[in-house]
């Protein structure tokens, strides 16, 4: 007999997936009411929406939030083409497909750039780092994930920032999947510019990416922009001058953005909402290994984000039947986006909690007898 389905608060399947991700009842709620684009309330909300960014992010009065309406990938890409100028090289340190995604975006952009590569389970060479910016001085810029979600690694992005200052180049970082839950303070970690969204750490919906960025550098960074839409200085004079958008804004995202930041807020921040998915992941990590399933990464590279596993190799088991009985007792998850191994993905975050994981590992060791997999030999 299956499991009874999960299901999130508002009866939904959960997503163990990183991002777009399960959200709470209430932020799905804040979406319900229709606002205009300059009604008062709203434009208060939206300002109390990047100066609590601006809060998260340790960067009080030194950094800005500028927000892009799309996907993360947009903010990624108007960070990219507004700061490292026309003139400017960068450099990218890929382990995954973000940073291959990074090099697509300088490519069509017209921007001179390097690629410092790792395999998806290899964090990025600190010494190569620095023999690299040693080496060429035209290096104006590199560019690092903080984890990435390829794989679920959790690179050095301290020890990265400090390579790069102690060059005198700029860092700009894809926080994408880490924002939220995993430190990365702006004093602490010195960057020109850092990129999120909302449908990752923060728990809100997708619709809206944003870039956190240092004043003096997005001041300096006018006329770089190769759009006009990604232009991350013009936008940030227009909430400057007028306090609007530039073009509609994704309102019932921000919205529900404002009421997930709030519970962010509530459940202690970063170091609350981290500790949940570290949780999470332990639940999950120790309960597949019971089951014979093994992680791609050790311990100590793992960010408490998304798991990558090594596909069983039991001939019984398929991957889109395994997808399928999960899906069907309420449980998401994601297929393995690896060059280095056959894999696939659960993730850690979203609005779940230990006690759910631990229904998703019952469900998977239902999944498994019925496709005739024996907990042994699942590896």
């Amino acid at each position: 007999m299956p499991t009874k389905p999960a299901a999130s608060e508002t009866g939904d399947p959960l997503l163990l997936t990183p991002g777009p991700l399960t959200t709470s009842r209430t932020v799905k709620q804040a979406m319900v009411h229709d606002w205009g684009s300059r009604d008062a309330t709203f434009l208060e909300i939206n300002r109390a929406v990047l100066d609590r960014i601006v809060e998260i992010a340790g960067g009080v009065g030194t950094h800005v939030t500028v927000p892009m309406q799309g996907s993360g990938t947009f903010a990624v890409e108007a960070m990219l083409t507004s700061f490292v100028p026309r003139g400017g090289k960068v450099l990218l340190l890929a382990n995954g497909a973000y940073g291959q995604r990074a090099m697509k975006i300088c490519a069509i952009a017209g921007r001179a750039h390097q690629i410092l590569e790792t395999p998806e389970d290899t964090p990025p060479s600190l010494s190569k780092l620095d023999e690299t910016l040693a080496a060429d001085p035209s290096i104006t810029h590199v560019f690092a994930v903080h984890c990435e979600t390829t794989s679920g690694i959790l690179n050095p992005i301290r020890q990265i920032a400090g390579v790069v200052a102690a060059h005198g180049r700029r860092l700009l970082v894809d926080s994408m999947s880490a924002f939220g839950a995993l430190d990365i303070d702006a004093v602490a970690v010195p960057y020109d510019a850092l990129a999120a969204s909302s449908n990752k750490c923060l728990e809100g919906v997708p619709g809206v990416g944003f870039v956190v960025c240092r004043l003096d550098a997005l001041k300096a960074a006018k006329g770089n922009a190769t759009t006009l839409v990604l232009d991350l200085h013009d936008q940030w004079q227009a909430f400057e001058r007028t306090g609007q958008w530039r073009f509609t804004p994704p309102i019932h995202v921000i919205v529900s953005l404002h009421q997930a930041i709030e519970e962010h807020r509530a459940e202690g921040g970063v170091k609350g909402r981290g500790a949940r998915y570290a949780a999470n992941c332990k639940v999950l990590i120790d309960g597949m290994a019971q089951l014979g399933f093994k992680p791609l990464l050790p311990p100590e590279l793992q960010a408490p984000i998304i798991v990558t596993f090594h596909m069983p190799t039991h001939p019984a088991f398929g991957f889109q039947a395994f997808y399928d009985g999960l899906k069907d007792r309420g449980y998401v998850i994601y297929p393995g986006k690896l060059t280095v191994a056959d894999s696939f993905r659960i993730g850690c975050i979203g609005r779940i909690s230990p006690e759910q994981m631990k229904g998703a590992l019952a469900a998977v060791t239902e999944v498994l007898a019925e496709m005739g997999v024996t907990l042994k030999e699942a590896a």
